[in-house]
Formats: C-alpha cells, sequence, structure tokens
C-alpha cells in the first residue's frame, strides 16, 4: 500500500483545496492529511485564518477524500510525521516547490500544480475591507497602525489625533487626519479608542448609535451602569464592542487559562499580579500628566483580568489602598487592591510611579504556574510542583506584542457578529465596577502623601 501524506491551513475550503486533495489521492492507495493548529499557523504569520482548527478538520472530513486526518503543531513535525506514518509520498501544491526537498530523504516528493484563479486568500480579500479609525495621542497609536498591516480585512481609514507626531511612525498611511472625532466618524466602518477613559462613554455611545463597531482599551467607562448601557446599546444596534487588552488575544495567556481551569496545579486558591511602569514618572511629578490615565485605569485593567477570568467576579470582599501623587489629584502612582472569594484570594499591584517585578502566579493545591515579567506580553510561562523535575515550561509565538491577534479577533467579530470569549461582558462590568469604587472611595484606603 503506498502511503501519502499533505499539509494545509484548508481555511475557508473551496474548489482548488478539494481538487488538490484528489490529486494527492490518486498519487496512492491512502491519503494522510495534515491540519495545521492555529498556533503553528500564528508562527507562519497567517494570522487572518477566518476558521477554527475544529471547523477546518470537519471540513477536510466532509470531503471525504483523507483516509486520515491529523494536526500539525509544531516546525520539524513533517519528519516525524513521514516515519511515523510510513510515508512514501510527500505532496503539495507547486507555489511551495522547492521548499520541500529536503524531505526527499525520508521519501519522494511531489509538487503539485495549483487550480488556477482560486485561493482561502483572494476569497478573503474579496471580502469588503473593514474601514478602520483611530483615536488617541500617545504611541501606542502608532504601533496599532503598523499592526493593522499584518492582518487581512482592515483598510486604515482615518485617525483622530492631536498628536501629529505620531506620524512619524506610522507605515504607508494614506487616510484622514483630523482633530475632530465627527468626521473620523463619517469615514469609517469602526473605531479603535486610546483617549482618555473619562471620554470613553460618551465616544463609544456616539460610534454605536451611528453603527461604528468599537475596539476600546479598558476600561470602556468609569461607572458599572455606563458599560452596561454601552454593552446593551451596542446589542441593541447589531454593533460590536470589544474590550482592548492585548494580552487577552495572545496564545499563551489563553493556554495558561486553560491549563489552570483544567486542573494541572490542582484548585486555583490564590492569583497575584503586578504591572507597574516609572515611564511617566517626570510628567507625573510635575503634574503635566492627564490623571484619567492613572495607575488604575492603565495597569489595573490588565491586573484585574486573569482574577475574574480565573476566580470569577463574584467576589465577597475587596480593599483598596492608594497612594497619590500629592493630595489634590486623583492620580494615584500605586493601587493595590485584594479580592477575597469564598474559596481563594486574589491581590493585584499597579503603579505608574512605584516599580515592582511584574509577574503573575497562579498558586495551586498541587502546583502553581509562574509567568515572569513582563507578564502581560508573555510568550511563556512555567507550571511548577513540590518536585521541580516535573516542572514544565510552556513556549508560544507572540507577534505585535498581541495587538495584531486582536485586531484579527475584531474583524473575525465584525464578520461573524460574534464577539467572541477573549473578555467576557461580566469581566468587562466588573473591572468598570471596581473603578467606580476606586473614584468613589468605597472600600478604600489612602496611603500618606
Amino acid at each position: 500500500m503506498v502511503k501519502v501524506i499533505t499539509y494545509g491551513t484548508y481555511d475557508l475550503l473551496h474548489y482548488g483545496h478539494i481538487r488538490l486533495l484528489e490529486r494527492a489521492k490518486a498519487l496512492g492507495d491512502y491519503l494522510i492529511v495534515g491540519v495545521t493548529a492555529d498556533d503553528f499557523d500564528k508562527t507562519r504569520g497567517k494570522i487572518n485564518v477566518q476558521q477554527s482548527l475544529m471547523e477546518r478538520v470537519e471540513a477536510v472530513r466532509a470531503t471525504g477524500i483523507a483516509d486520515e486526518i491529523i494536526i500539525e503543531e509544531y516546525e520539524g513535525q513533517k519528519i516525524d510525521d513521514i516515519r511515523r506514518y510510513n510515508v512514501d509520498i510527500f505532496t503539495v501544491g507547486s507555489d511551495w516547490k522547492g521548499k520541500f526537498d529536503y524531505l526527499n530523504e525520508y521519501c519522494k516528493v511531489v509538487y503539485l500544480d495549483r487550480t488556477q484563479g482560486v485561493s482561502s486568500s483572494e476569497i478573503r480579500a474579496e471580502k469588503r475591507k473593514v474601514k478602520f479609525g483611530l483615536v488617541g495621542e500617545t504611541s501606542v497609536i502608532s504601533k496599532f497602525a503598523n499592526e493593522c498591516e499584518a492582518v487581512n480585512g482592515i483598510e486604515l481609514a482615518g485617525v483622530c489625533t492631536r498628536n501629529q507626531t505620531l506620524f512619524d511612525d506610522i507605515k504607508n498611511f494614506s487616510g484622514v487626519i483630523t482633530e475632530n472625532y465627527d468626521p473620523l466618524l463619517e469615514k469609517v466602518d469602526a473605531v479603535y479608542l486610546f483617549s482618555e477613559p473619562s471620554v470613553h462613554y460618551e465616544q463609544i455611545k456616539k460610534a454605536i448609535e451611528k453603527g461604528k463597531h468599537v475596539l476600546c482599551e479598558t476600561p470602556v467607562a468609569l461607572t458599572l451602569q455606563q458599560s452596561r448601557e454601552l454593552h446593551e446599546l451596542a446589542q441593541s444596534r447589531g454593533c460590536i464592542l470589544m474590550d482592548s487588552i492585548k494580552t487577552a488575544y495572545a496564545t499563551a495567556y489563553s493556554r495558561l487559562l486553560l491549563l489552570a481551569k483544567s486542573g494541572k496545579i490542582g484548585k486555583v486558591v490564590s492569583v497575584d499580579v503586578t504591572a507597574t511602569s516609572l515611564r511617566d514618572i517626570k510628567d507625573i511629578q510635575s503634574d503635566k500628566i492627564d490623571a484619567t490615565w492613572n495607575s488604575i485605569c492603565e495597569w489595573g485593567s490588565i491586573a484585574m483580568l486573569p482574577v475574574f477570568q480565573l476566580l470569577g467576579t463574584d467576589y465577597k470582599k475587596k480593599f483598596i489602598a492608594s497612594k497619590f501623587s500629592n493630595p489634590k489629584k486623583s492620580f494615584d502612582i500605586f493601587s493595590k487592591i485584594d479580592f477575597i472569594y469564598d474559596d481563594a484570594v486574589a491581590s493585584i499591584r499597579v503603579g505608574k510611579g512605584v516599580k515592582s517585578e511584574g509577574e503573575l502566579i497562579i498558586s495551586g493545591t498541587e502546583g502553581y504556574i509562574y509567568v515572569p515579567a513582563p507578564w502581560w506580553k508573555t510568550d511563556y510561562f512555567e507550571i511548577r510542583y513540590e518536585n521541580p523535575a516535573d516542572n514544565k515550561r510552556y513556549f508560544y509565538q507572540l507577534d505585535g506584542e498581541g495587538i495584531r491577534y486582536e485586531i484579527a479577533a475584531f474583524v473575525k467579530a465584525i464578520q461573524t457578529g460574534k464577539s467572541g470569549t477573549y473578555i467576557e461582558r461580566n469581566v468587562s462590568d466588573a473591572i468598570c465596577s471596581v473603578i467606580e469604587d476606586f473614584y468613589n472611595k468605597k472600600d478604600f484606603i489612602e496611603l500618606k502623601y
């Protein structure tokens, strides 16, 4: 029996895919099809894949052509698979010609001509692009603009900012530049907001009322009531409203959540999170910095994310302790929040005038997960046990600090009408509720200046 193996993403399965599989099957008696996993696609730069792994596997299975389907998960797996399955022929499309000649040492390599005039990339490109507008004053806008180029389905149509220096770092931009929000909304389908948190509510409401989708840097609002109102308005208008915390869209972060929830470290009893920075210390000391991007707003949302996603939002008590830049300002240079649950505890430390090790530690009854600083940009974490010989390290690709992954998720949400579960609505609401209590000084202790 002659065994043949081939690999592909098979996103938006089309006639070209089917024809290639049929010709691969004709080379032998038994066809093995390797479908690339989402994580492996990311390492190859394919972050615009529209369908999940299981959707793509089911689409290949439904053709009835493959005798066996496997998942491709890592670099070098092709050699392992050829040996494991005693493969006689490796085949792939001719656009890869020469790329896999090294496999001739293990089996015969055949390059098949692709069906002309059809490809998944072309199908995705044919879809109407989402016209995107960016709003904000900081260098994050430049980063976001440049990451848009890595994602199919987006046209950067405009930027609303008073900071003209941003355009020194934005590549290939030819859209609208304005200092006014209303003209931008007339030119776009969706906006990304990195404006001051104090104006998020009004900006989001205005965008949704005009039928625009919104990706907003968390917090989406400064009160729980406003958060609920905005999410309900988005739902009623058929618009997507998503929180922008790039950490939530990173593969490593998603995996550590799954491992913690699956009991890999036993029952989670404690979550300790730290996120601090001194980059704005001179502006803080001179009172030049906008108080709405204080420690609790800039870092609090990020730090609360793993707490609420692991332990839930139904905590019984909380305590906020903050130190301010001076007695008259609402700019906290450091805040510590403790959460008490029925069966667990959590603590977050955030600062924009105090520096500490930015790590994440998830403690369980059988072990713990350690994520080194800066944990919010993680591509690596460890699960550690009492016996160090049982420890395991996990590594995952992280491109563009995770920004491009969140853009891709936002575009997919717009196209499908489903926002996904990266940051659940109850988590978004809980973050806004804690920030509201901070400003109202509820469950609050102010440290001496």
